[in-house]
């Protein structure tokens, strides 16, 4: 019942898509409505609205970063083991790209996993940080980018932390967050995907 309740609790908070917040906050349209329809830091800075943008991008990467460190913190007092922690994980994640708040329509998951894997370990979270860095800087494509990340995430998880079920974790993780970049894939391979940066 107590696992439940972690659980619940942080699949509740990844529900909380900070795009749509924002936007409602900030008196822009919403971010499920222009450019991908994406609800995530990227889209919203087709809006030009680069605030919204940075504060979505720390909302989302935020609550994935407290689901994991709050579990971790508080599993000892209910006698719960380190498994609830990747548990936490996923359903934070599983929340932000199926938001019970908002339809279960949400974003692709790129600043929630961030948020996990920071949380998971600083220097997971790090290594994935500059592969995205690095790709979007050189092809100004945040799919790409995303992707590219995704696909590498679950090797530094192994090489860093052991081949176990912390890296099983990432690896749903990341698989998840390549079916949600589908459409990207087949815009990539047509030529037709945006870049970062161009307002819709």
């Amino acid at each position: 019942m107590i696992t439940l309740l972690f659980v619940a609790a942080a699949y509740l908070l990844g529900s909380l898509s900070f795009a749509v917040i924002v936007s409602r906050a900030m008196h822009l349209p919403d971010p499920r409505e222009y450019g991908s329809g994406n609800p995530g830091a990227t889209n919203m800075l087709r809006s030009g609205r680069k605030t919204a943008a940075v504060l979505t991008l720390l909302g989302d990467a935020l609550k994935g970063w407290v689901a994991v460190v709050l579990a971790r913190a508080l599993a000892p007092q209910f006698g719960l083991d380190d498994g609830i922690v990747l548990l936490c994980a996923l359903a934070v994640f599983i929340g932000h790209l199926y938001p019970v708040f908002f339809g279960f329509k949400g974003g692709k998951g790129v600043a929630t996993a961030l948020g996990v894997l920071v949380g998971l370990n600083p220097w997971l979270g790090l290594a994935c940080l500059l592969t995205w860095l690095l790709m979007a800087g050189v092809f100004r494509i945040s799919s790409l980018a995303a992707v590219t990340t995704a696909v590498l995430a679950p090797v530094y998880a192994g090489l860093l932390m052991g081949w176990e079920r912390t890296a099983i974790a990432v690896l749903v993780i990341a698989l998840l967050l390549v079916y949600r970049h589908k459409r990207n894939l087949i815009k990539l391979v047509n030529g037709e995907e945006g870049r970062i940066g161009v307002r819709s």
